[in-house]
């Protein structure tokens, strides 16, 4: 995949500048790079900010050539090549969170938010544009993120460059990008969310509780609950229940 670098000092969004793009007929491999959000998403409509500099903020225009119902495969890929980019780059593991954040013993280093453009009429092909936002260089935390946030420098103890990490980064997400059949099971070498007890907070309200027992070809998560029921989502957001890692059908502790 050939990449189009665009850097900004700072820009509302990078995930709303390339969907922009998309719709105007932008090739895959458009790139953009920020300095600072003033207006960065996060997923079920939250807003993220971190100070200028501090993080890698940067969304990827990918047009994959797979059915719509596997899209979640291009947000799969994107963890997986950023969490490999962290250890490349910083020397320590990283570890997923269903479905989108990368993790470092429960405490989150970088959140991942994709975003499609399905056209109508098939006048164009379907776009996916996948944004990242990892804590590269923090000096530290507001206490409300103390105990569940990390960053890159933190644990690697130095500073991190980067323009090294974007580099990997992009390299990796163009060999899973190439290959996305496989995906699915180098992603779930990484997730720490299966075997453990979860609350899945459902976009349209509810929750499911159970264990999480896998994730299928698509993403879903799978989970059974406390009556032995399985529920294959496909998004929510996952809470790591106290009790760590539990067993189909028993209650989660």
């Amino acid at each position: 995949m050939r990449y189009d670098v665009r850097r900004f000092a700072t820009i509302d969004s990078t995930n709303r500048y390339l969907l922009d793009e998309a719709r105007a007929g932008a090739p895959e491999g458009l790139v953009a790079v920020a300095d600072h959000q003033d207006a960065g998403r996060g997923r079920m409509n939250r807003t993220w900010t971190a100070p200028p500099g501090s993080s890698l903020l940067v969304s990827v225009l990918l047009r994959p050539a797979i059915a719509t119902e596997r899209l979640m495969l291009v947000t799969m890929a994107a963890g997986v090549a950023l969490a490999e980019a962290v250890e490349h780059t910083c020397g320590f593991p990283v570890g997923l969170k269903w479905p989108n954040d990368l993790v470092v013993d429960d405490r989150k280093l970088a959140g991942l938010l994709s975003e499609v453009d399905l056209p109508v009429g098939g006048e164009r092909v379907p776009a996916v544009v996948v944004g990242a936002g990892c804590n590269v260089n923090w000096e530290g935390f507001p206490p409300e993120l103390e105990g569940s946030a990390t960053a890159c420098n933190l644990e690697a103890g130095h500073p991190v460059d980067r323009d090294l990490l974007l580099e990997a980064y992009l390299d990796r997400l163009a060999a899973h990008a190439a290959a996305f059949d496989a995906v699915p099971a180098v992603y779930r070498e990484r997730l720490t969310t299966v075997g453990r007890s979860v609350r899945v907070e459902l976009a349209g309200g509810g929750a499911v509780e159970g264990v999480a027992t896998g994730v299928d070809a698509t993403g879903r998560l799978v989970v059974v609950d406390r009556a032995g029921r399985h529920h294959e989502l496909a998004a929510g957001d996952v809470v790591h229940l106290r009790g760590g890692r539990g067993s189909a059908g028993r209650e989660p502790r």
